[in-house]
């Protein structure tokens, strides 16, 4: 694909860039060669079977993605004065409470 002088003034002016004159059959040649390599890789094939990069020895694999629950130091119980059955245990407020019709 080739870009023109003017489209590198307009890529130019919606970057808010200032370009020499100079510069501009430069940039056009740069610009048209890093879309004809997006065009080449658009053109590549992608499927499941082909193995992704990973940099380092095949020793060194990623580990199996596993959501555990993250252990606590203290036991739970450890954690209020009283505990029963999963709950804590706290005592009752007075003032929360109702007060008995008369």
């Amino acid at each position: 694909m080739s870009v023109t002088r003017e489209q590198v003034l307009k890529i130019a002016q919606l970057a808010e860039l200032e370009v020499d004159e100079e510069a501009l059959p430069a940039l056009a040649e740069q610009m048209s060669r890093i879309l004809d390599y997006v065009a080449q890789l658009a053109g590549v094939v992608a499927n499941d079977s082909a193995r992704p990069f990973i940099p380092g020895p095949d020793a060194l694999r990623f580990r199996p993605d596993e959501v555990k629950p993250i252990p606590l130091a203290l036991e739970v119980s450890a954690l209020a004065p009283a505990f029963k059955e999963g709950f804590f245990l706290v005592p009752r407020l007075g003032q929360f409470e109702e007060e008995p019709e008369a």
